[in-house]
C-alpha cells in the first residue's frame, strides 16, 4: 500500500509538472504555415464575407483568402466567428493566423496587430427603423444625445462613440453585443428589438436590401480604411498578404469579386 500511494503521488506530480510545462499555442510566422501548408482564418459569418450557397461557400473574404493561398500553394481553413473580440483572442492566442475580415486601421488597434494594406474604404453608420413617412428620427449625430447604440462588442466603433459623446457634450449610451453580427444587429433593429444599432456601412448596405424598414444614412464616423490583421508575431505573414493584396488590387479578378459582393464601381 505505501510503494502504491508513493507511484499514485508520482504520478500526479508529473501530470500537474508536465501539463503546466506543455507549450501553450503561439502565434506563427509564415515559415510555419508554410511549412504546415494549412492557414487558420477567422471571419464573419454572414451573406458577404463568408456564407454558404448550396453545397459550397462564397463570400467576399473568403475568395480572397482562398486566392491568397493558392498562389501560396497553402489550405485555407476558414473558422466562422462571430464574436470580434473573440476573433481578437484567437489571434493572440495562435488559435488563427489571420482575421480575414475588414477591421478599421485606428491607432486603438495599432499597438496589437499588425494590419494589411487597406482593401476596402468604409466608415460606420446609425442603424434605425424609418417611420410611418419614411423619414427617420435621427438626421445628424446631435440627434444621438441621450439614446442607446448597440454594437458588436470589442468594435473600434465603441472608442468613436465614446470621442463622439465628448464631441457633442452629451451622454450616448454603449450596449456592447457578443454573440451577433452586422447582419444580426440589422434584424434586431428591424424587428423592434432594438431601436439603434451602429455598423459598418459595406456590410449594412450590401443587406439592406433584405430589410425594408431600416434606414443606413446617417454617417457616425469618417471613411476609414479597412484591413485584415495578423498577430505583432507574425510580420513576414503579413509581409506576404501585402505583396500579394497589392499586387491582385490591380487585377480584373478582384475588382469582379468585389462588384459581384459591393455592387459598387
Amino acid at each position: 500500500m505505501k510503494y502504491l500511494l508513493l507511484g499514485l503521488v508520482c504520478s500526479l506530480i508529473s501530470f500537474f509538472w508536465f501539463r503546466d510545462k506543455s507549450p501553450h499555442p503561439q502565434p506563427r510566422d509564415y515559415a510555419a504555415i508554410s511549412a504546415e501548408g494549412v492557414i487558420r482564418v477567422a471571419t464573419e459569418y454572414n451573406s458577404v464575407s463568408y456564407f454558404a450557397t448550396g453545397d459550397s461557400m462564397a463570400g467576399f473574404n473568403y475568395e480572397l483568402i482562398q486566392a491568397f493561398a493558392r498562389s501560396k500553394e497553402l489550405k485555407a481553413e476558414i473558422i466562422p466567428e462571430m464574436s470580434f473580440e473573440k476573433r481578437l483572442q484567437g489571434l493572440a492566442n495562435g488559435t488563427f493566423d489571420v482575421i480575414a475580415y475588414g477591421i478599421q486601421t485606428t491607432s486603438e488597434f495599432k499597438d496589437s496587430l499588425l494590419f494589411t494594406a487597406p482593401i476596402s474604404l468604409s466608415k460606420q453608420v446609425l442603424v434605425q427603423r424609418k417611420l410611418a413617412d419614411g423619414k427617420v428620427a435621427i438626421t445628424s449625430q446631435l440627434g444621438l444625445a441621450g439614446k442607446t447604440l448597440h454594437l458588436i462588442k470589442g468594435s473600434p466603433a465603441v472608442m468613436r462613440i465614446k470621442n463622439l459623446g465628448n464631441e457633442i457634450g452629451d451622454t450616448i449610451y454603449i450596449k456592447e453585443v457578443d454573440k451577433y453580427g452586422t447582419e444580426q444587429l440589422l434584424a434586431m433593429v428591424e424587428h423592434g428589438d432594438i431601436d439603434y444599432a451602429v455598423c459598418d456601412e459595406e456590410i449594412a448596405r450590401a443587406s439592406v436590401d433584405s430589410f425594408p424598414q431600416i434606414d443606413i444614412s446617417t454617417g457616425i464616423s469618417f471613411n476609414q480604411f479597412n484591413s485584415w490583421a495578423v498577430s505583432k508575431q507574425s510580420p513576414a505573414l503579413r509581409d506576404s498578404l501585402n505583396n500579394w493584396i497589392k499586387s491582385f488590387m490591380k487585377t480584373k479578378d478582384f475588382k469582379k469579386i468585389y462588384r459581384s459582393y459591393y455592387k459598387k464601381d
